[in-house]
């Protein structure tokens, strides 16, 4: 290979990545960063796995006890406290365990599962939630970027009209109002674009706070899925939420039934006396449970209560999650009538205005006045447009985000 070959091969390669636009940020690609960097996720994956944990020691025996100890130890007269001269005094080692029955071990074993179940729902949701809020957010940052375009487009329009306005102050059909009027103008446009550049500002900022990214370019929003009612309500986040207290309130009351039967406690011990024989020794400890139904009944009735409470807060969740979907459904609904007819009713007869106001001008029958006046007239029917545009979207996300996917597919 030439040398001048090879140079000129490193300088485009160094150069190539200047070259190259970066692409817009899209809001698959939004979601996917906000996911990855969720701290609220991250901490609801720490619950599972702590209830995990929880859920594997549920099931186990509790620890056996260790006990050692003299018994009949002299403490007056001449053998006080030797362990070898009185016959009765003597050394003693022994190991107890307290039993619990395999149904006892499986109720609680099966309550800890309820936990983790509830847990992983909750991760879910909140996965769910980090997707809403960032759907919400690079919508309001889209529809901002759009909006500034128009505004743009405007103050444009209004340096160039005020420049000519003072070309024609010369002429016999200059006019110092004319002037005057269009400079004022430019200041209004000028001032709609700041505004909108704040806006846009606070939204990438909120944009910024799920992604982590600064990004300029936001691509278009593709049509989104959207569940139909029985589906939204069924994977609804609160819905679901009640759904699994309901089954962790009733495996908590199955342990608290299964109490009614008390632990017996099985211990074996040995003893070394000095010049006798060693002993053994065994027992076993029952509880005496004198009052059940002040204690244990009780106990088991206020885990019951708590199932009956979770299943009223469902049937509020469910009744909360129809009305929710029937709302936004609605103003979908109602949003495309208005975004129809508003462009049919005003934004085309806007535009006709600006073309009618364009020929006007051109031939020497309108004033420049009239021209920027139909053209802010156009603009801003375009900016209503895109705020019913911006509000659609944002209830189709509302829809398409707020539900949890099946199979915790995030």
């Amino acid at each position: 290979m030439q040398p001048h070959f090879l140079r000129a091969a490193v300088l485009a390669a160094a150069l190539f990545p200047c070259l190259v636009e970066a692409a817009p940020l899209t809001l698959e690609a939004a979601l996917a960063l906000a996911v990855k960097r969720s701290e609220s996720a991250r901490a609801a994956r720490a619950g599972v796995a702590s209830a995990s944990e929880a859920a594997r020691a549920a099931g186990q025996l509790p620890d056996p006890t260790i006990r050692a100890g003299i018994d009949n130890l002299p403490v007056t007269g001449g053998d006080r406290f030797s362990t070898t001269r009185d016959s009765m005094t003597m050394k003693r080692i022994g190991i107890s365990q307290e039993w619990l029955s395999p149904e006892k071990r499986a109720a609680r074993h099966a309550a800890a599962e309820a936990s983790v179940a509830r847990e992983a729902i909750q991760s879910e949701a909140a996965v769910a939630e980090t997707r809403l809020n960032t759907a919400l957010a690079y919508l309001d940052a889209y529809y901002a970027g759009e909006a500034l375009k128009l505004t743009t487009l405007m103050e444009h329009h209004a340096h160039e009209e005020l420049e000519a306005a003072r070309a024609r102050l010369a002429s016999p059909t200059g006019s110092s109002q004319e002037a005057l009027a269009l400079t004022g103008a430019r200041g209004r446009a000028e001032d709609e674009s700041a505004e909108v550049r704040q806006q846009q500002s606070v939204a990438r900022v909120t944009l910024q706070r799920w992604v982590g990214t600064k990004d300029d370019e936001l691509a278009p929003v593709a049509a989104m899925p959207l569940p139909n009612e029985q589906a939204y309500i069924e994977r609804h986040p609160a819905v679901l939420a009640k759904q699994f207290d309901i089954d962790v309130a009733k495996q908590s009351a199955a342990v608290a039934a299964s109490e009614r039967k008390p632990n017996w406690t099985w211990e074996v011990s040995y003893g070394q006396r000095t010049g006798y024989s060693d002993m053994v020794s065994f027992g076993v400890s029952i509880p005496l449970q004198v009052a059940r139904s002040e204690r244990q009944d009780r106990e088991t009735a206020a885990k019951l209560a708590l199932a009956d409470k979770a299943e009223a807060e469902l049937a509020e969740a469910i009744r909360a999650a129809t009305a929710e979907y029937r709302m936004l459904a609605s103003d979908m609904e109602r949003l495309l009538v208005r975004i129809e007819r508003f462009r049919s009713s005003v934004v085309t007869p806007a535009q006709h205005r600006t073309a009618a106001a364009t020929a006007a001008y051109r031939s020497n029958q309108g004033t420049l006045v009239t021209l920027f006046e139909a053209r802010h007239a156009e603009v801003e029917a375009q900016r209503k447009l895109l705020t019913l545009r911006r509000d659609l979207a944002k209830a189709q996300a509302q829809l398409a985000f707020k539900a949890l996917a099946q199979g915790g597919d995030q």
